[in-house]
């Protein structure tokens, strides 16, 4: 038996589009991160980018379980002595909704120069509207 690997030019990517309107936060953040990576693809190698783009909309209406609302919290660093700069999700749902997704999709890819790359194919828009129309996105359903 021997193994194929597919070449660079046979991968076709599609654009889809997600509406976070009442989806828990974890679960489209995990079934997106699965779209980005390719795992659905039926040639998927894991040291390739083989994922498809995603258009995820109305990201200030993503639900989260429990109290998380309250509790969850972004932490950054400086770097510099006492740098340290913890927010809240409420903080951050009022001021930059996006970066929630962002943050929860990042963590679920891989940490390393092809997580990065594959960031790059998640696009998030806070309301309705988005600039990608010309792509002609499918709509996903989780």
């Amino acid at each position: 038996m021997e193994t194929t690997s597919i070449r660079v030019n046979a991968i076709t990517r599609n654009w889809y589009i997600v509406d976070a309107d009442g989806q828990i936060l974890g679960r489209l953040a995990s079934e997106v991160a699965q779209i980005i990576r390719g795992k659905q693809k039926p040639f998927f190698t894991p040291h390739m980018d083989m994922g498809d783009f995603v258009v995820v909309i109305n990201a200030e209406k993503v639900k989260v379980t429990g109290n998380k609302e309250r509790d969850k919290s972004y932490f950054r660093h400086s770097g510099y002595p006492g740098g340290v700069t913890q927010i809240n999700l409420r903080k951050v749902r009022e001021n930059f909704p996006e970066r929630i997704i962002t943050n929860a999709v990042k963590g679920m890819l891989p940490h390393n120069r092809l997580g990065s790359k594959l960031l790059t194919h998640l696009k998030v828009y806070s309301g309705e509207l988005h600039p990608h129309a010309a792509q002609q996105p499918q709509t996903i359903t989780f």
